[in-house]
């Protein structure tokens, strides 16, 4: 049976396959039945199997070759275990981890979950249970992806401010400008220049623009 999936997340399960995305999966499972057996079952589900690996070695490149939405992970591999191979797709950022065991014990669990899988299978499984934990794992990334954005946008904002706050300040000091005055002149330079605030405030804190630059 699936392991602990989020009520808010089992609504994404109501949806008929034909309106879910179209993912495209990468399997790593070295037991050939199982293997195909979850190939046939994603293609009705109408997902796309990009690629197949029995080997846990073999998987980082399989991913970096076909580009999948989700990679879906024995935990048991030879060449490699799936939990570490989890850890470093985790790392790349760029793929859903489904991670596939024989085992529920807590430990395997948590393991899975340190290492960046965000759904959890325990076979033996029932086809109707593998469309929602590859749906919820996929919703899981695309907010963890988001919230990512947010925080370098976030991160962004706060340096152009600092950087801009410093800039200013050496205005106003050369050019006995208002703080507003100050602003302004970087806010129209960056305009003339077709360049970013930071971008100026960066060359007025390194002398390439001037108090006594035409722009101010």
């Amino acid at each position: 049976m699936a392991l602990a999936v989020d009520l808010d997340c089992l609504r994404l399960t109501t949806r008929s396959p034909k309106t879910m995305s179209k993912a495209r999966i990468v399997i790593a499972e070295d037991e050939g039945i199982v293997r195909l057996d979850l190939r046939e079952t994603l293609q009705e589900e109408g997902y796309e199997v990009v690629g197949e690996t029995a080997r846990g070695d073999e998987v980082v490149q399989l991913v970096e070759k076909t580009n999948p939405d989700v990679a879906i992970l024995d935990v048991k591999l030879p060449g490699e275990d799936g939990i570490s191979v989890a850890r470093k797709l985790s790392a790349r950022g760029d793929v859903a981890i489904l991670m596939l065991t024989a085992f529920s014990q807590r430990q395997v669990v948590s393991e899975a979950i340190e290492a960046g899988a965000l759904g959890y299978l325990v076979k033996p499984f029932q086809r109707s249970e593998l469309a929602p934990a590859i749906e919820v794992a996929l919703a899981r990334h695309r907010d963890m992806k988001a919230l990512e954005r947010q925080r370098r946008d976030l991160e962004e904002a706060l340096e152009t401010r600092k950087v801009v706050e410093r800039a200013k300040g050496k205005l106003m000091q050369e050019r006995g400008l208002s703080e507003a005055e100050a602003y302004r002149a970087i806010q129209k330079s960056a305009m003339q220049r077709r360049l970013t605030m930071k971008k100026v405030a960066e060359l007025i804190l390194d002398g390439s623009i001037t108090a006594g630059s035409s722009d101010f």
